[in-house]
């Protein structure tokens, strides 16, 4: 169980990348599409796939940013009750919590642009979060398999 933790802990930190990847991809994309006479109105918004290079990017940002991460930090608690982490229930807890706070400002921030501020900010702080969530486990594996070779008699 303890693998399985490391791994959840280390995909939500690459679906942050990931986060940061496609909005990037998105800005860029709509950037040039402007640069190259494009408008940008609620009629672009809803033409669909083919408005600007890197409209995907916003749909992946939203759907992995409201849906896969929230999921993935749940299992990561769930699957902490059973790992045998040290401290590893609080450590998904801080993850969880933080994908619920950065939800929540990636949702308002629509309406207050300034909260995308945290919202980046908090980003950044919940893959330093889920890495040290991994890592943890990682270090309580090392010290497992230190524990068993030394128990073992030598021959």
């Amino acid at each position: 169980m303890r693998t399985v933790y490391r791994v959840l802990a280390y995909l939500v930190a690459l679906a942050v990348v990931i986060q940061a990847a496609t909005i990037a991809f998105a800005v860029f994309g709509l950037l040039k599409w402007i640069d190259g006479g494009g408008v940008l109105d609620r009629a672009a918004t809803r033409s669909g796939p083919d408005s600007f290079t890197g409209v995907s990017g916003f749909v992946t940002h939203g759907t992995n940013g409201q849906m896969i991460i929230p999921l993935l930090a749940v299992l990561l608690l769930i699957v902490s009750f059973f790992a045998k982490v040290r401290s590893g229930v609080v450590w998904a807890a801080a993850v969880l919590l933080t994908v619920v706070v950065e939800v929540a400002l990636g949702t308002f921030a629509h309406a207050l642009p300034e909260l995308g501020i945290l919202h980046g900010i908090l980003a950044i702080a919940l893959f330093a979060v889920a890495v040290v969530a991994a890592r943890q486990a990682e270090a309580d594996t090392s010290r497992v398999e230190e524990t068993a070779g030394a128990s073992r008699p030598e021959r």
